[in-house]
């Protein structure tokens, strides 16, 4: 599990979860395109004791649950997991042992980087002898703390290198301004992630607390820290400091948690806490910014004002702590695992440190890494194959726009501008970022990841109050994944996830637009899901709707909201349909886009035939199905619902299906079967 306490600014790139730069790229033709042959749908995976019009996801992927339970080392199992798995520990791995194969590498290179961090992060001897030594300089800042304005002088130097507070910066487009960043601030420092896992009261989710309390003083044992109670003293602040956070369904809100404010507006609304140190330490220097929740600054002033100093710094002793204790000797390690990995998700054993070490170099060296993964692993023919994919999703969706009944024609026009102003990109950046200057060597990894965290911060700071660069990525080509960022009106499909299941170069239309196209849609519709439909064509958080219109259009949410909400995952534990709406209204749009895609696709071409036994109709939803097959740990699901945008994957196949009439006249579903609900209370938004 990825630690979940960074600071929760407004990015607001909806994702299926951001110099100088070398403009030359991958060559135009990958050197080994990727052709091992992948059935299109594997029939052995069918379930037959279920019914499609029951359960569909047992029916399409029960077999594969049963002969695929998760690894020890996995909260989760799935498609996506399994080509992450393919790209990181088969392919990346191939190219690092390439790379680490060589001798004098030159420093600063790009393979040098690669290297050394590989080998850093292998080498626990090294580790081991050095303890926590290379957190020493940053303990001592804390100790020396006197006061509160000391306090946020040094958080604010920690923060540089990724040590969570209760409130943090970040450079974005500005959602009112598009074309321009600016600074914005956000809440944070909540280590369990998200304001629920402080307030819930069911049994599962106080034996979290209990377990975090334990862990802290355990990791402070191992430390040699002489602080008593730390784990009560931890829960205690960060219970508080949760009791005045939005929830992340309020964190949904753009408008809401857009405040433009002069700078010094912080020391009105805060005036006990030292902003002007806390910026400069960070080389932030800005007039303007935006604030995320201007009630909650006045509360946590009052907070930290109240809070023994004491405790302020036994907090950041904490933080600092658990942000590197992965890098740390294995106690920490095995530590940290234990309540992160085991406690939080419910996996049961850490990869091998050599699988580790490829997806640490791949956290830090990602850009490096993924030039090589495109040139190596993604063919021209694939983007271009994926271009005419999302110009047929493009039509279609004007279509559907003019089809729609519950909206009128100025803000359908609105609508259509919108769409045509979609940019996309495919595969790989067309210029790449210059990692020259982060200094990585053998035997330092805490101070190589040290040093990566200050890239990025750098990268982040040198932003504010310059023009936007679109053609920036916020992921890596080898990410098994896809985004929509509604500041910059586009769609982002890396080389990572053009892969079978998701695109099979040797799969029919229909197994292909149920997988990649229904992605391609998924993302579409983020740009008129809750979220997406407050920005205009150019990006900018402004209302193009009548109110008519807007009010239909929420209408239909709510209603999609509540039947999410409906849903139990877990005894106790229903889905949050307010959280997840954004997702499920883009899994709906997506289907529907590409079901109808492919049905202009056989516009003078005639029908396909069946194949093994089914119709193109339900070929279709059969590869929807297959793209989110997986099995999930009980824990994993619990974290998942309270912190995750998107629904659990048994929820994103059978959810959105029973209000779509398509799938009913396709599998022939009786009036009454579990797959299907009256028409009366199917939810159709695009």
């Amino acid at each position: 599990m990825n630690k979940s306490n960074a600071v929760k600014l407004p990015l607001l790139a909806a994702m299926v979860t951001f110099t100088a730069c070398n403009s030359n790229g991958p060559s135009q033709q990958a050197e080994t395109a990727d052709t091992t042959k992948v059935p299109a749908f594997n029939l052995a995976d069918i379930d037959s004791s279920y019914k499609a019009c029951d359960d569909f996801d047992n029916y399409v992927n029960g077999n594969w649950k049963k002969n695929n339970p998760i690894p020890s080392t996995e909260s989760r199992w799935g498609a996506f997991n399994v080509l992450d798995k393919e790209n990181k520990e088969v392919r990346l791995k191939g190219i690092i042992a390439e790379i680490t194969s060589k001798t004098d590498l030159k420093k600063g290179t790009e393979e040098q980087q690669i290297a050394d961090y590989y080998t850093s992060f292998l080498d626990t001897a090294t580790i081991e002898q050095r303890g926590i030594t290379p957190l020493q300089p940053y303990l001592d800042k804390i100790a020396g703390i006197k006061t509160l304005a000391d306090w946020a002088s040094v958080t604010g130097e920690l923060q540089k290198i990724g040590v969570s507070t209760f409130t943090g910066f970040g450079a974005d487009a500005d959602a009112k301004n598009s074309k321009m960043n600016v600074l914005y601030q956000g809440q944070g420092g909540l280590s369990l992630g998200e304001k629920s896992y402080y307030e819930r009261q069911d049994s599962a989710t106080k034996n979290v607390r209990s377990e975090f309390v334990s862990h802290v003083d355990r990791m402070f044992k191992l430390a040699g820290f002489p602080e008593t109670n730390a784990g009560e003293t931890i829960l205690g602040f960060e219970t508080k400091l949760a009791a005045i956070q939005l929830s992340n369904v309020e964190l949904r809100d753009p408008v809401k948690t857009y405040n433009r404010a002069a700078f010094s507006e912080l020391k009105t609304l805060a005036p006990d806490f030292n902003w002007d140190d806390f910026a400069a330490k960070q080389d932030i220097k800005t007039d303007t910014l935006v604030l995320q929740n201007k009630a909650y600054l006045t509360k946590a002033n009052g907070l930290l004002k109240a809070t023994p100093l004491e405790t302020l710094k036994t907090y950041s002793k904490w933080q600092l702590l658990s942000q590197f204790a992965g890098y740390l000797p294995a106690s920490f390690d095995n530590e940290d695992f234990h309540f992160f990995g085991t406690v939080m998700t419910g996996k049961k054993s850490q990869k091998t440190r050599p699988e580790r070490a490829i997806r640490s170099t791949d956290g830090k060296m990602g850009m490096p890494l993924g030039k090589l993964f495109a040139k190596k692993y993604f063919p021209e023919s694939s983007k271009q194959k994926v271009s005419e994919m999302i110009e047929n999703v493009r039509k279609v969706y004007g279509e559907r726009i003019d089809k729609l009944t519950w909206m009128s024609d100025s803000t359908k026009q609105m609508a259509h501008k919108k769409l045509a102003s979609f940019t996309y990109k495919i595969g790989y950046p067309d210029k790449w970022k210059d990692y020259s200057s982060i200094n990585i060597e053998k035997g330092k990894l805490l101070e190589n990841v040290i040093a990566s965290s200050l890239y990025f911060h750098k990268e982040n700071v040198d932003k504010i109050g310059k023009p936007v660069d679109k053609s920036e990525w916020g992921m890596t080509p080898q990410t098994v994944n896809a985004y929509y960022n509604p500041l910059n009106n586009e769609v982002v499909f890396p080389a990572g996830i053009l892969q079978p299941p998701f695109y099979n170069p040797n799969a029919d239309d229909a197994i292909n637009y149920g997988g990649i196209i229904a992605v391609i849609g998924h993302e579409f519709t983020h740009g008129f899901d809750d979220q997406g439909s407050q920005f205009d064509a150019e990006g900018n958080l402004k209302n193009w709707w009548t109110e008519t219109d807007r009010k239909n259009f929420d209408k239909l949410t709510k209603r999609y909201i509540d039947y999410f909400s409906g849903l139990e995952a877990l005894p106790g534990f229903k889905i949050n349909g307010a959280l997840t709406i954004g997702e499920n209204v883009a899994d709906l749009g997506g289907l529907t886009l590409a079901y109808h895609a492919l049905v202009k696709s056989f516009e003078g071409k005639g029908e396909p035939k069946p194949i093994d036994g089914f119709t193109w109709q339900q070929r279709f939803f059969l590869g929807w199905g297959q793209v989110w097959h997986g099995n999930i740990t009980d824990a994993a699901l619990r974290n998942q619902i309270q912190t995750d945008p998107h629904s659990p994957a048994r929820f994103r196949i059978n959810g959105p299906l029973p209000h779509l009439a398509e799938f009913q006249a396709a599998w022939g579903c009786a009036p009454g079967s579990k797959m299907v609900l009256p028409e009366a209370e199917r939810v159709v938004i695009w």
